[in-house]
């Protein structure tokens, strides 16, 4: 087999196949193409199909790796090449039995659990509101990931009533998932693990079988996964993982990056090749990616390198405000799309889903066709549409359409059946159903059954006063009131999910849209702003079937590459998120985000932020982000790169202005100290103690926010830009506004 298209470091990786070895692939090293060809190199030494094992993370992977694997050498039938659970799958089905299971179990998915779980609840009588199905689930999900069964939680889990609903749900849901001889995913992973390691018959198998082994994004792996394939290769001892730990960005649902890091330890035998020559970007954008991933602590020493032209410098832009950044960046796009650059070029890769709709009205306003991967238009997401819906039955309380889509979101105990019900109710009398629903003299309300009644008639109430007031009501009243009243923020808090983080943020972020309004119109109201608003919605869903500007989460652009990408919102807060400077770790995976989100860009490469910035209806200052103060500042070009007057700047950025004066900083030496100090007084003195569901409140650190929840001793608290707290009562510094 010739290897003549690989590099030097490709080749010796490829011919590497007795031992350990751990093959660090940098971005665009070319790592699929070395993997492919090393599998093939195997089969050209002898190696017999059947003795290989190559296991990645997806389905697409997967296909990939064997669509290129046969172009090399033809046929793979006997060869494994999957997913982890694919792998777990098949051996189960073999040897189910051995673990208490017949061979024909059956997978439960996601919505198959979720339906387990809210029956199980509705009969031990657990509110499926207050314990949130998605919550449950994810939290026997990460118990399962820690090998730990619903006794050893019980052990080790508070004695408090949330604990205990989910050790009750979770011991039931084990058992109701064997009478029904069914797994869930985790259990896939879960039991095969103990299958080998119970089963010595078994394991000794598929060791003797899998003599060469192979695994893909090693960084991503989990403690379970791990535990698989050390022991699967616990015999031979070759085991070929390739990974980059600079592109560990997934930590939050379960990766260790340790399983990488300490590969050396667990194989003291082992050899690391580096590939770090880069096939995809200029030099000026993988040594700006240098400049930033090297100030990680936990990492593995290796630099990116081209045989590519330097480039153009990264351009950096610091615009007045979040508005004109959007702009900027659809002007730029505009300017090179007619100089010459195919719109399937540009992708804009943000922090948070929230940052898209601003990017959105700027290149509709342009005229430019743009596609949101990984997620959907702005105001086209379910949260987005669901809360249009409320406002739109405020102005038009004969819209049917929209009391169909709220009237069970959140959950009311209203299903298909008792809406038919209404529905027919209201024809009767010649209404709509929801003036039928407010009509004081309650007759439709009564028809509902008892579980429906009081939630509807609080969702009713809260609407039609709303409706009635809405003259004496800011609009951002109405919606604050829509929001927290009816449920609708309180349920998505509960759920205590990632999805539903992002549901919030979305929300928030509609908050700005209606701050926006507000500032700008002569003499708000509801019911103008809905009508601009449904025109702006129009004109997001404009055709965009041609060439198209991409847009998606840096989370999602992993594995994917472009010419042109600007990644905004570059400020401390947003990217990295507020979270993270009370985290090393989380900087250093905040940091690997920007990594990777940086060497997405092939020929260019665009980083901007906002010296003004309004999120969740709060406009505020910013400053710019430690990762743009990483960046050597030889590699950045831009309006926004100067030297301080007067003095040499060791950032290369401006923390203000781009006219080269340079605001106050955003802090001063010892204002930490002082602060602490500050907040130590305010905690002793105490907060509010009287606070009440939806109430404005004021916290000396976190600024001011929205009241979800209140308890004995707990106040939740959607902070406008810190996002949402929990605080002790009558301890937290909160005062009501």
């Amino acid at each position: 087999m010739s290897f003549d298209n690989l590099n030097d470091k490709q080749q010796e990786a490829v011919r590497q196949l007795d031992g350990p070895l751990l093959i660090l692939a940098g971005a665009g090293s070319g790592k699929t193409s070395t993997m492919t060809h090393r599998i093939a190199h195997m089969i050209e030494e002898g190696i017999p199909a059947w003795n290989i094992l190559a296991v990645t993370f997806t389905n697409k992977a997967a296909a990939e790796m064997r669509e290129r694997v046969e172009s090399l050498i033809g046929d793979t039938q006997d060869m494994w090449i999957l997913t982890f659970h694919a792998m777990c799958l098949r051996m189960l089905h073999i040897y189910a039995d051995r673990i208490g299971y017949d061979s024909n179990f059956v997978i439960y998915d996601t919505s198959d659990q979720k339906t387990l779980v809210k029956n199980i609840e509705k009969e031990q009588g657990i509110s499926d509101r207050e314990f949130k199905p998605q919550y449950i689930l994810s939290v026997i999900s990460r118990c399962k990931e820690k090998e730990m069964g619903p006794e050893e939680y019980r052990r080790s889990a508070l004695e408090g009533p949330r604990e205990k609903a989910v050790y009750a749900v979770y011991k039931e849901y084990e058992s109701r998932l064997r009478e029904n001889n069914a797994m869930d995913f985790d259990d896939l992973l879960l039991n095969c693990l103990r299958l080998l390691e119970s089963e010595t018959d078994v394991l000794e198998k598929y060791q003797n079988r899998f003599r060469f082994i192979m695994v893909d994004e090693y960084q991503d792996t989990n403690h379970i996964q791990y535990r698989l394939i050390s022991l699967l290769a616990a015999k031979h001892h070759n085991l070929c993982v390739v990974g980059d730990d600079d592109q560990c960005i997934y930590q939050w649902r379960g990766a260790d990056i340790s399983n990488i890091l300490d590969f050396e330890k667990d194989f003291p035998d082992a050899k690391v090749i580096k590939l770090e020559q880069n096939y995809r970007s200029v030099g000026n954008i993988l040594a700006a990616a240098h400049s930033v991933i090297r100030h990680n602590t936990s990492r593995k020493q290796k630099e990116l390198w081209t045989t590519r032209e330097d480039g153009e410098k990264i351009n950096y832009y610091r615009a007045d405000n979040d508005r004109e950044e959007a702009d900027y960046v659809a002007r730029q796009i505009g300017y090179m799309n007619r100089s010459g650059r195919s719109l399937n070029d540009f992708a804009i890769l943000y922090r948070t889903n929230a940052q898209s709709r601003l990017f959105e009205e700027a290149l509709s306003r342009h005229g430019i066709p743009y596609q949101v991967l990984s997620g959907m238009r702005y105001y086209d997401r379910k949260e987005i549409k669901d809360i249009m819906a409320y406002m739109r039955l405020i102005v038009n309380p004969a819209d049917d359409l929209s009391l169909t889509r709220v009237i069970n979101e959140p959950k009311r105990g209203v299903g298909p059946k008792s809406l038919d019900k209404l529905a027919a109710f209201a024809r009767v009398r010649g209404q709509s159903i929801f003036e039928a629903l407010i009509d004081p003299d309650g007759e439709m309300l009564d028809t509902l059954p008892g579980r429906s009644y009081d939630k509807v008639k609080e969702m009713v109430t809260v609407m039609k006063e709303c409706r009635e007031q809405r003259s004496d009501m800011s609009v951002s009243d109405i919606y604050d009131a829509l929001l927290v009243r009816t449920g609708y923020l309180k349920s998505l808090e509960d759920e205590k999910s990632v999805e539903a983080e992002s549901r919030i943020e979305n929300l928030m972020e509609f908050k700005t849209v209606i701050a926006e309004y507000e500032k700008s119109a002569e003499d708000p109201t509801v019911e103008e702003f809905m009508a601009q608003l449904t025109l702006a919605a129009e004109v997001d869903n404009m055709d965009d079937s041609q060439t198209q500007v991409t847009m998606m989460t840096m989370h999602s652009a992993k594995g994917l590459e472009f010419p042109v990408v600007f990644i905004p919102g570059l400020e401390d807060g947003l990217f990295p998120g507020s979270r993270a400077f009370d985290d090393d770790d989380q900087m250093e995976e905040e940091r690997r985000l920007c990594y990777v989100g940086m060497t997405r860009a092939k020929e260019l490469l665009f980083l901007t932020s906002a010296e003004v910035r309004t999120r969740y209806g709060r406009t505020d200052y910013t400053r710019e982000s430690q990762f743009l103060r990483e960046v050597d500042k030889k590699l950045l070009t831009g309006s926004a790169v100067y030297q301080r007057r007067g003095q040499r700047s060791s950032l290369g950025v401006s923390s203000g202005s781009r006219d080269g004066f340079a605001k106050e900083p955003a802090y001063k030496p010892f204002d930490a100290l002082k602060y602490a100090k500050q907040q130590t007084r305010k905690a002793a003195a105490g907060g509010d103690t009287d606070l009440n569901q939806g109430d404005r409140v004021k916290h000396g650190k976190f600024g001011e926010g929205l009241v979800i929840s209140v308890t004995d001793s707990i106040v939740t608290v959607a902070f406008d830009t810190a996002g949402i707290k929990k605080l002790a009562k009558g301890i937290a510094p909160l005062k009501k506004l």
